[in-house]
């Protein structure tokens, strides 16, 4: 199953945008190939409308995905699109997995992640791939150790 082509959305900042390439890289030499949908600065649009750009733009991208990656870096926790896009996909019921930046020493997991991901996984392209397939459900650390008991995931009503 390892082969098999994915739609996914990889949530992320804009000051992570250099570092989607290597997630996806190693995704790739593991099996996987990856259709990302998310919108990275070379994917950049006009619009201003914050309502516009939820309904019209990253919505519609993720409901095309059957899986939400969230790139974890110190930048994500603050960031109020991240915990917007983590609470879509969650109310459309998709994968939702958490992957730590690589050489990451650790930071603060977003509030909406903790909340509703299926999985965090540290910098293993096996272990993502099996996170991205819904075959691990564990909660990691940056050093891809498990981190204890994960939280209970609250299914959208």
């Amino acid at each position: 199953m390892a082969n098999k082509k994915k739609n996914v959305f990889i949530s992320h900042t804009h000051k992570d945008d250099s570092s989607l390439s290597d997630l996806k890289n190693l995704i790739s030499k593991n099996g996987m190939d990856v259709r990302d949908y998310s919108i990275t600065s070379d994917k950049e649009n006009n619009a201003k409308s914050p309502d516009y750009i939820k309904s019209g733009i990253l919505g519609p991208q993720i409901d095309q995905c059957s899986t939400m990656v969230v790139y974890i870096s110190k930048e994500t926790k603050n960031s109020d699109w991240v915990d917007w896009e983590i609470k879509h996909a969650h109310g459309k019921d998709k994968t939702i997995v958490g992957v730590w930046e690589n050489g990451s020493k650790g930071c603060e997991i977003p509030d909406a992640l903790k909340k509703y991901a299926d999985a965090i996984v540290g910098w293993t392209g096996s272990k993502i791939i099996d996170a991205i397939n819904g075959d691990y459900v564990g909660f990691d650390g940056p050093d891809g150790t498990p981190s204890g008991s994960a939280p209970i995931k609250h299914h959208p009503c």
